[in-house]
């Protein structure tokens, strides 16, 4: 998906015709996901320029609703999931209508789990804390992975001291009750996710991109939110950093 050649002998016509194509931000793309799409999408748009035969400013803002079509985004994202590549699901949604797309969900099983007890509790997982807190939190654990659950919590309210367990990070599916959790574990997304956000503002305890293993409904937790914060910074530059959680025994 590397971008099209420019054919031209002229350094001074490359300049003035394609100064365009470099990032407004000038710098490069985070991740090289972001940079292929971008890359293709440039390509695309820079063959359409060649062929119109129109100066930019004209071919910009020309008729620039068909400057690139829907068939154009679905060509691109073909021509990555060709490569074998699959997204992550932030949303259960995503999944369940385009499957072929999207990583398998993951689920409670995914992370395998050593027994051993220390300190009263067993690690059963970790996850990217959002923000650093004082101490840990501790609570039961409560799945929510339906639309059904999360009317059933608005009706009857969801009980004190509850730890959600979440796979859903763009924030839409628990936002009408997502302030009465003690707190909240994602298996999706990252730090800056919609959800994190909405955590961070409402002040509830929050791990994003969480890998668990052996938890089941009404099991006591404890998450280390005491651990230093994931920032977006750790995010670019591919650093992990995790913070625990415990089943307490």
């Amino acid at each position: 998906m590397a971008p099209m050649a420019v054919v031209q002998t002229n350094p001074e016509e490359i300049l003035k015709k394609y100064l365009w194509d470099q990032s407004k931000f000038g710098v490069e793309e985070a991740t090289a996901i972001s940079r292929a799409f971008h890359n293709s999408i440039r390509a695309r748009v820079r063959q359409k320029f060649e062929a119109s035969g129109l100066e930019w400013k004209d071919f910009v803002f020309g008729d620039r609703n068909c400057l690139l079509t829907e068939k154009d985004f679905a060509d691109v994202e073909a021509q990555l999931l060709a490569t074998g590549y699959r997204f992550d699901v932030s949303a259960t949604i995503s999944a369940k209508e385009a499957p072929e797309k999207h990583k398998p969900l993951k689920g409670q099983h995914e992370l395998e789990i050593n027994t051993e007890v220390k300190d009263g509790r067993i690690q059963v997982g970790v996850g990217d804390n959002t923000v650093t807190l004082p101490q840990s939190i501790k609570g039961e654990a409560l799945y929510v992975h339906t639309t059904d659950e999360v009317m059933a919590l608005v009706m009857e309210g969801v009980p004190p001291g509850r730890i959600a367990i979440i796979d859903d990070s763009g924030g839409t599916l628990t936002a009408p009750i997502l302030e009465q959790f003690a707190a909240v574990i994602c298996m999706g997304g990252s730090v800056r996710s919609h959800l994190s956000i909405l955590c961070r503002e409402y002040g509830i305890p929050c791990f994003m991109n969480a890998k668990i293993g052996g938890i089941n409904n009404g099991d006591p937790l404890e998450m280390n939110c005491a651990a230093p914060a994931k920032s977006a910074l750790d995010c670019q530059k591919g650093i992990e950093r995790t913070a625990e959680i415990w089943k307490l025994v």
